[in-house]
């Protein structure tokens, strides 16, 4: 039978999928409805007035009028009158009819846009490294399958709770007119109806497990496909190294993964309609049969057999459609169980943390740390333990998999540590919230991201009215792309990017770096990370750039990862990693004087130079 209310516990088979039931899912929508468009409500109970009252209203009409010109003897204004009633009647019916149903669908509509935006808002405040977990992923793709459309899950609710009114105000007044007529034939009609609902019930189920669930992870699949393929930023690899074959051949596999789960659906559904099909029949013989019976042996006129004849099919439609209407409500309760797992994947608990030191000195302490990824045996950073003083300059270094980024990832607290403690200023990191503790950073990553704003928008990271365009400017000339921003038309106001204005400009690799320290200055946090963002310069233009930026943060705490060691002389004290532990730590000059994997490295890189300056001599 139908789960009315929410399970206590998560199904077995998925730890992250919880089933709320019908009546509490139904209760949640009504919910979001009241708390963005509560007049929508009194707009679905004037539909189910109006269109209940379309249904059968012509079935009485029509008895009417059969009953008039069996008794008017030829006179027809009483016909005249009736007419113009039902016209009357019709008109205003349809009209409002009309308006409200058009109403209630847009408005409909507005809830889950409201709904999607309270999707996003959720996956943008979810931890980091929940977006790397693929079952995260996965609940988060059924999350969007849930209202990606009008007809199914969480507007599909809507709509089918709106048909729930309309055809049980249907029924109360069909199944009391029928009752008049024999008891039994309700009995009848209701069984028929019922044992098509059953049947209706398995296949839902049986869509809902073997197909939709199992076309998560593929969807997750396509998306990636359609992302890459139709990504500017891929498109040179496509095409220099001759993709495009693979890829097709790629998504071909993944779209015929995807089409023999669809021609699975639809043969179960081509079964449940012929079945339906086949059973409608016994409803209209049995009603055709009491009432041949009640002509022949009482004195039913020809108005009232009409009259039944129309009730009885409206009866059973309405049964039918009833029945069918909570089968495709389950079905997008369903749905809306995805969207409510993901909305009530669990947060972290804040409530007990504390503010941030107000002071202008953190220290950074790191005792005994270790992370390892989800899945994976070997630990990316063990046992490290390394002080952040407030104020100093610190270089991370080493060969790609040392532990560098994971070890800014921890900083950062994008991760949280596996083993060990972070401390600030004495106190363990988790004891802030995550939100806070962001402030204090100002991170310069390689890749950057451009968005499709303004200039100005995409150095401060904030709203039109909450940005600063002088401090723009002033942080862009200091980042070294002053010359570009002259050349634009707009300066700081030039859109960036072609995905929203067809006239926006991008920008080369070198000058992405270059804004992304813009922003970094922008923020004017109290300690900047800078994770190898340089790597699209030559080294002695990387040299320069970390150069002016170290004079340009003036007192602030700094953290620069590079390949390039020349280009970290400068810093307070150089961390040397290797797979995950920190083998060195000391001054650039110190390491040198202690030999081993620093010194080494900086000859191997220092040789390369003086080879290529011999070449060019020469």
């Amino acid at each position: 039978m139908i789960q009315l209310f929410k399970k206590k516990k998560p199904q077995p088979e998925n730890k992250l999928h919880t089933e709320y039931g019908i009546l509490s899912n139904c209760f949640f929508i009504l919910g979001r409805i009241k708390k963005y468009r509560p007049v929508l409500l009194p707009i679905m109970a004037m539909c189910a007035v109006f269109a209940s009252l379309m249904s059968y209203m012509w079935s009485f009409i029509t008895k009417f009028i059969l009953d008039i010109l069996e008794t008017s003897g030829g006179d027809t204004a009483p016909l005249i009158h009736l007419l113009l009633i039902v016209a009357a009647v019709e008109t205003v019916s349809m009209f409002l009819n009309t308006i409200a149903w058009n109403r209630s669908w847009f408005m409909m509509i507005e809830v889950r846009m409201h709904m999607i935006n309270d999707c996003m808002a959720k996956l943008l405040t979810m931890n980091y490294q929940s977006l790397e977990q693929p079952d995260i992923l996965d609940v988060h793709q059924k999350a969007q399958n849930s209202y990606g459309g009008n007809i199914n899950g969480c507007e599909g609710l809507m709509h089918e709770m709106q048909d729930l009114a309309i055809n049980s105000v249907t029924l109360i007044v069909t199944v009391t007119t029928i009752f008049i007529l024999d008891w039994r034939l309700i009995l009848i009609i209701s069984a028929v109806a019922f044992g098509q609902y059953l049947y209706f019930q398995h296949i839902v189920k049986k869509d809902k497990k073997c197909v939709w669930d199992k076309l998560a992870p593929v969807w997750r699949r396509i998306n990636y496909m359609e992302r890459t393929t139709q990504d500017f930023d891929y498109a040179k690899d496509i095409r220099l190294f001759g993709m495009k074959k693979w890829l097709c051949k790629k998504q071909r596999e993944i779209l015929d993964s995807k089409q023999e789960k669809v021609f699975y659906s639809k043969r179960l559904w081509s079964c449940y309609q012929l079945a339906v099909e086949l059973t409608n029949m016994i409803p209209s013989l049995a009603a055709y049969a009491v009432l041949i019976f009640a002509v022949i042996n009482t004195d039913m006129s020809i108005g009232d057999f009409t009259l039944y004849i129309g009730l009885c099919e409206t009866f059973t439609n309405s049964l039918n459609t009833f029945l069918q209407t909570l089968g495709e409500i389950k079905q997008c309760s369903l749905q809306v169980d995805d969207y409510r797992t993901f909305m009530d994947l669990q947060q972290e608990d804040e409530s007990d943390c504390i503010s941030i030191p107000k002071t202008d000195r953190y220290t950074f302490e790191f005792k005994n740390v270790s992370y390892k990824y989800a899945g994976q045996e070997n630990y990316a950073v063990k046992n490290l333990n390394l002080t952040l003083e407030a104020g100093k300059r610190l270089a991370v270094v080493g060969l790609n998999g040392a532990g560098k980024t994971t070890f800014i990832k921890l900083l950062l607290r994008l991760y949280d540590v596996t083993d060990g403690e972070i401390l600030l200023n004495g106190i363990n990191i988790k004891r802030f919230r995550r939100s806070e503790y962001f402030t204090l950073f100002a991170p310069v990553f390689q890749n950057v991201e451009l968005y499709a704003f303004p200039m100005s928008e995409n150095v401060s990271m904030k709203r039109p009215e909450e940005t600063d365009k002088a401090l723009v400017e002033k942080c862009l000339e200091s980042a070294g792309l002053g010359d570009k921003v002259r050349e634009l038309s707009s300066g700081v106001d030039t859109q960036l990017l072609k995905v929203i204005y067809d006239d926006g400009v991008d920008l080369s690799g070198g000058e992405r770096q270059k804004l992304a320290l813009a922003r970094a200055l922008y923020k004017n946090a109290p300690v900047m990370v800078l994770d190898e963002p340089t790597a699209a310069l030559d080294p002695l233009a990387e040299y320069n750039m970390y150069r002016n930026f170290d004079e340009t943060i003036g007192s602030k705490s700094a953290v620069y990862i590079s390949h390039r060691l020349s280009s970290t002389r400068f810093c307070d004290s150089i961390a040397m990693f290797r797979n995950g532990e920190l083998i060195q730590q000391g001054t650039h000059e110190e390491l040198l004087e202690q030999g081993g994997a620093y010194a080494e490295m900086f000859e191997i890189q220092a040789q390369y130079y003086k080879d290529k300056e011999a070449a060019v001599n020469v």
